[in-house]
């Protein structure tokens, strides 16, 4: 009998002591498009993220983060699964999500019905996202898909001469967010979008689209990316296109520019914009792709880190940082996490970041060109770096609200 209780102590000692240190856990979900036309990018946001943990560490006081990977497919119903599913089944407090533009706004709608957690933006860019009635407990540290554009539409109009240009763009949030800001800054320096084509994602065959674009432009602007970008620069060339091309931020990419096959040779002279590039100097850079490199094989990477895994980088940082601000104090509903991440001002590898009222990213940005570096590989090159980029692009807010939120046809082509 003596020994049976004995026994049943030691068992509740163990018990108790196994609950204890699963409360020295902070678990964190994180959603990638580990599926679906968006399966690259998803990929590399996750070894963007393992960089970061690499480089800060899972340690938070006496207390370890437990990140819990949920794949997704790039479309809200599956981001939404994705995130039910790590809170209700594997318990996490903290969300690290979504990576694509549909999936953000989901998301985004989402977290306003779990007040209580924190969601941090893994990597998506749709305007509305947090520009019309964001969610409080939402935090984003990357730039919308317009930030990435600015300077863009510019340079193509002051420095390259282009007059007349034509887009072909995924049929999505994020890459009317893109369009958008394109379309702003190369209409409002005095140019004209004659023609815009959307295509569904995962759009295999674009042969109707290429037939339908116009002759007399001197550039045609892709907002493409994953399976969708290669399949198109694969049948534009056998297609015998000839055009100068412009691409969106997740077209001229290490996504696409490594991709097998001689189709991306196509990009090489293209002008871009995005919220990085592969060639800047700056040292924190030179750091965070070496980080890069070094935590992978060279068949399991890019030569240089995409923008989907500097954002799951970013993102990442800026969570660790702010748990350890807090000494990861979840308390009052994580009140003290949540104010410590918008104030958090990040020395990222891509420029310096900083969150506005609504907790969105205001950061630096990269108009590029696409150049072989002699060896066969791609890289995007510095041509401008443009700072301290808001969301409302240096427009009044009262003036930019009236200019409506990005759609097939939203902006129009004028100056504003």
């Amino acid at each position: 009998m003596f020994k049976s209780c004995a026994g049943l102590v030691a068992l509740s000692s163990l018990l108790l002591s196994g609950a204890a240190l699963a409360q020295e856990k902070i678990k964190v979900g994180v959603t990638a498009t580990l599926e679906g036309t968006y399966t690259v990018l998803g990929e590399d946001g996750i070894r963007g993220h393992q960089t970061a943990i690499n480089t800060l560490g899972k340690k938070v006081g006496d207390k370890e983060i437990e990140f819990i990977i949920a794949s997704t497919d790039a479309t809200p119903d599956s981001a939404v699964r994705a995130v039910r599913k790590l809170i209700e089944q594997d318990k996490v407090q903290i969300l690290l999500s979504p990576l694509s533009g549909d999936e953000g706004i989901a998301v985004k709608n989402f977290a306003k019905t779990r007040p209580e957690l924190t969601f941090v933006n893994a990597a998506s860019g749709a305007q509305e996202t947090t520009y019309v009635d964001p969610a409080p407990n939402f935090y984003r540290y990357n730039m919308d898909g317009a930030q990435w554009q600015v300077g863009l539409g510019k340079y193509a109009y002051e420095t390259k001469g282009y007059r007349k240009i034509a887009t072909v763009g995924d049929d999505y949030s994020f890459i009317y967010t893109q369009v958008f800001g394109l379309v702003l800054e190369f209409c409002g320096a005095g140019g004209q979008v004659t023609n815009r084509q959307w295509v569904p994602l995962g759009t295999k065959d674009f042969a109707s689209v290429i037939a339908a674009l116009p002759d007399d432009v001197d550039a045609i602007y892709l907002g493409l990316g994953g399976a969708d970008a290669v399949n198109f620069l694969n049948q534009y060339q056998q297609a015998g296109g000839k055009a100068h091309l412009m691409g969106g931020s997740i077209m001229v990419d290490q996504t696409i520019l490594s991709a097998k096959g001689n189709a991306k040779n196509a990009l090489i002279g293209t002008i871009a914009a995005s919220g990085q590039a592969d060639t800047w100097e700056d040292a924190g850079w030179q750091k965070f792709v070496k980080a890069y490199q070094d935590a992978f094989p060279p068949n399991k990477r890019f030569p240089s880190p995409s923008l989907l895994a500097t954002n799951y980088y970013n993102s990442t940082m800026a969570l660790i940082l702010g748990l350890r601000q807090v000494n990861g104090d979840l308390s009052n509903n994580q009140a003290k996490l949540k104010e410590a991440l918008a104030k958090i001002e990040l020395d990222a590898p891509n420029g310096k970041i900083k969150l506005d009222s609504n907790r969105q990213a205001i950061g630096t940005n990269f108009v590029t060109e696409v150049v072989d570096d002699g060896k066969g590989a791609l890289f995007s090159k510095v041509v401008k770096v443009i700072p301290n980029v808001n969301q409302t692009l240096g427009y009044d807010p009262a003036a930019f609200s009236k200019i409506g939120l990005p759609s097939r046809t939203v902006p129009e082509c004028k100056k504003y």
